[in-house]
């Protein structure tokens, strides 16, 4: 599958444009839908499978001094009450590098998408000044498209952060959805 093609599924999804012009009515600064929502719904796609699966949390994420801790908390309790029937999660990624050992602070929702643990979640989608998508996949699409999940060079390079790679995916029940999945430690 093509990143054309690819795009072209994510655009025909009507759930992933409702919730991609939610993001673009939330009006928040370097905002994405990113991670889990987006892999799935490609793995997904791979597998003959429908696209969105509702069962994944929709990862919103954004990038803006001005607004606290508690600021995203209310963002994301209001899209709860709004749209319940999607799994929200909103982090403002000025203060996610603190979840991560020997991390430094994030420059954007770019940088933090770069440093994520798997580089097949380290992908997100937004609609851009002119509605098109944008699609931001700092390790290509290989690794989607061929059910490989390996350490992202932020995780790889450090062993505390290569530890919580492992235990992250330990915890994950992705090979009862994509049995074709391999994982990579190195």
């Amino acid at each position: 599958m093509t990143r054309n093609q690819i795009l072209h599924s994510l655009a025909s999804d009507k759930d992933i444009q409702t919730i991609l012009k939610i993001l673009q009515e939330l009006d928040l600064k370097d905002s994405w839908l990113c991670a889990g929502v987006v892999r799935n719904f490609i793995w997904n796609i791979l597998s003959d499978k429908p696209g969105f699966d509702w069962q994944t949390d929709v990862d919103i994420i954004f990038y803006d001094q001005k607004l606290t801790w508690e600021d995203t908390n209310i963002i994301e309790e209001k899209l709860k009450e709004s749209y319940p029937d999607y799994r929200w999660e909103v982090r403002n990624q000025v203060y996610m590098h603190r979840y991560n050992p020997n991390t430094q602070p994030y420059t954007s929702s770019r940088d933090a998408m770069s440093r994520y643990p798997e580089t097949c979640t380290a992908i997100g989608l937004r609609l851009d000044a002119l509605g098109q998508l944008e699609l931001f996949c700092p390790y290509g699409l290989d690794s989607i498209r061929s059910f490989e999940i390996r350490p992202t060079p932020t995780f790889k390079e450090d062993q505390e952060q290569l530890a919580i790679y492992k235990r992250r995916l330990a915890k994950k029940d992705w090979f009862i959805k994509w049995p074709q999945l391999s994982i990579y430690c190195e």
